[in-house]
């Protein structure tokens, strides 16, 4: 095994449980928001701000001038007029790169296959489902009504594609965009992972 997963998901889709089980099948680490701790270890930035800005872009002026006051370090010369949000999102791009450079591992969001663009062994996966079963997820995973489990995933979809669309190159959950865009309500949670271990498989075959 040595390919770099990265995962896009829809809220709601199990994308994260179907990335924690092929780590566990491949015995190979997975990153969501460990990836955050880590961004904030090596850029100086306080976890509390990296978190603030985890998949929102903030196109607020005012709000990156009053947060750039916290900003300690990760100071060098051509960064110092960058906005907050997009020193974060460059703290975190880096982050990615040198978890990458580590070994095979997966990566759940954060733009990651932007990040790895360059990278040879990588597979872009990006899980979606539909409606009626990410509804059902949710309300059981968080106790909520129907209306609030529908408003959650149009909320937080809304707010990862305008992350997605405003720092990389391509459009989140746009089939172009990956390698692979698989529907897990067809196969549930395990067949899903079982039918993206025969993928991966099979890519690394083709890679030889």
């Amino acid at each position: 095994m040595n390919t770099i997963i990265t995962i896009g998901r829809q809220y709601g889709s199990a994308g994260l449980e179907i990335g924690a089980k092929l780590a566990k099948e491949y015995g190979i680490p997975i990153y969501d928001k460990d990836l955050l701790t880590r961004t904030a270890k090596e850029s100086g930035f306080c976890e509390e701000l990296i978190l603030s800005h985890d998949e929102r872009p903030t196109n607020s002026f005012l709000y990156n001038l009053v947060m750039d006051t916290y900003s300690f370090g990760y100071n060098a010369t051509g960064l110092i007029d960058m906005p907050i949000s997009q020193k974060v999102f460059l703290a975190q791009f880096n982050a990615i790169k040198k978890i990458a450079d580590e070994g095979p591992c997966v990566i759940v969001g954060r733009c990651a296959d932007y990040a790895l663009m360059d990278y040879s062994n990588c597979v872009n996966i990006f899980i979606h489902g539909d409606m009626p079963c990410k509804v059902k997820r949710i309300m059981d995973k968080y106790n909520v009504s129907e209306a609030k489990a529908k408003d959650m995933i149009v909320k937080k979809d809304k707010q990862r594609a305008s992350y997605y669309n405003y720092y990389s190159s391509k459009k989140w959950g746009y089939s172009e965009s990956y390698d692979l865009s698989v529907n897990s309500s067809i196969l549930g949670v395990d067949g899903t992972v079982a039918f993206l271990k025969q993928y991966i498989e099979a890519v690394e075959e083709g890679r030889k």
